[in-house]
């Protein structure tokens, strides 16, 4: 099982991205799974902590990714996945871990190393 959940939808040409509060990294949303969650459940919770008025389509598990970083030898393991759908507004629920919530393009922004990989797999130029 992925140790964490990220949500990738995507609008008119723009994505939907959360900002860092401590590096100022754009990224997907998500999080880190808790103890005997799945991994759809993981990302409900993270996106209900992270952005509570968003509403969510059906959710579609696009890949699983496991990896090293290689700046920092972190080990990554995470599952990816897709909605078509999403509304509402992007009022930031945790303001300690994020400062930022916005629809944009993905090219142009400094992104986490996970977010860089989801980006050039599913939005190469």
């Amino acid at each position: 099982m992925a140790k964490s959940s990220k949500l990738v939808v995507a609008r008119k040409g723009r994505v939907l991205l959360v900002r860092r509060r401590r590096d100022k990294r754009w990224m997907f949303p998500g999080g880190r799974r808790r103890a005997g969650e799945s991994e759809r459940k993981c990302l409900r919770r993270e996106i209900m902590e992270e952005l509570p008025k968003l509403r969510l389509g059906e959710l579609r598990l696009w890949k699983e990714v496991n990896g090293k970083n290689r700046r920092s030898g972190r080990r990554m393991s995470d599952a990816i996945f897709l909605s078509k759908k999403a509304s509402g507004p992007l009022k930031i629920g945790d303001k300690r871990e994020i400062d930022r919530a916005a629809w944009r393009k993905p090219r142009g922004l400094k992104l986490t190393p996970t977010s860089q990989y989801i980006r050039d797999k599913l939005f190469p130029r």
